[in-house]
């Protein structure tokens, strides 16, 4: 079963074309990682999926529901959550408080039972705390939820960012550049992470990611875009393979260690 679909998507801006008729799928519970180098259009087809960027051109599907048009909020609540390549959490929040914030679209409560906190509203922020402590013992976080968002060290804060997403329960996870910044071991707890994120809860997982060795590692099925247009897709093998993508992306060196370094880490995280 297809997740997400685009067909012949295009955004310009002005006279930059950004993304270039792509076309995508997204089998529903695989890993699946967009790359390319800077301004290819990675982080731009992210934003058209989430409503960010209204598409000039195609489709996006999702579930077989259409996207186009719809606000963010919306598709939020439709099943897709996101984070960003550089973190954004409220910083002089709480970890709890953070996660709550995610798990906002689904409150159903109205505006005046708040005000006058009634039962309904008062089990609903009872319900949210709950979830919240299960979801900061999923990913690691267990016992700090009183700690302010800033003082948590960067791999923390990455967790963090993923939990409050999580806490919108959504279908299709979408991770912009999640090992940024990250040392080796970072990185490597973090696509153990990710497995577990497909494993145990179900959850799809679209990612961008320039750590070459992560993606080669983690990916089911890789797109690669340059200048906007998708230049290649498949597995990690073939995309290693592709020599459009060794010239225009890796360079045969780069490949041909990437190919090694792969070998290695697949077997050091069994």
């Amino acid at each position: 079963m297809v997740v997400l679909s685009s067909q012949g998507v295009t955004k310009k801006f002005g006279g930059l074309v950004a993304v270039n008729n792509f076309d995508f799928e997204l089998p529903q519970g695989m890993i699946v990682s967009i790359i390319g180098p800077n301004g290819a259009g990675k982080t731009t087809f992210f934003n058209c999926i989430t409503g960010f960027y209204e598409i000039d051109e195609g489709i996006i599907l999702f579930d077989g529901l259409l996207l186009n048009g719809k606000s963010p909020d919306k598709i939020t609540r439709m099943g897709i959550a996101r984070t960003y390549q550089n973190i954004r959490l409220f910083a002089n929040m709480t970890v709890t408080e953070n996660i709550l914030v995610g798990a906002e679209p689904h409150l159903k409560s109205f505006w005046f039972e708040a005000i006058f906190q009634t039962r309904r509203v008062k089990l609903e922020e009872l319900e949210a705390q709950q979830d919240a402590q299960r979801m900061l013992n999923f990913v690691g976080l267990k016992g700090i939820g009183d700690q302010l968002a800033r003082n948590l060290p960067y791999g923390s804060q990455r967790r963090l960012e993923i939990a409050r997403a999580l806490a919108s329960k959504p279908k299709l996870l979408l991770l912009d550049e999640p090992t940024s910044g990250m040392n080796p071991q970072e990185s490597a707890e973090l696509m153990r992470f990710i497995r577990n994120l497909r494993d145990e809860l179900g959850i799809t997982i679209l990612l961008i990611e320039h750590d070459m060795r992560v993606v080669m590692a983690i990916s089911e099925n890789i797109y690669v875009m340059d200048f906007g247009t998708k230049i290649a897709e498949g597995t990690p093998n073939e995309i290693q393979r592709n020599p459009r993508v060794i010239e225009a992306y890796l360079g045969r060196g780069i490949a041909t260690g990437l190919k090694t370094q792969t070998a290695k880490t697949k077997a050091s995280n069994q």
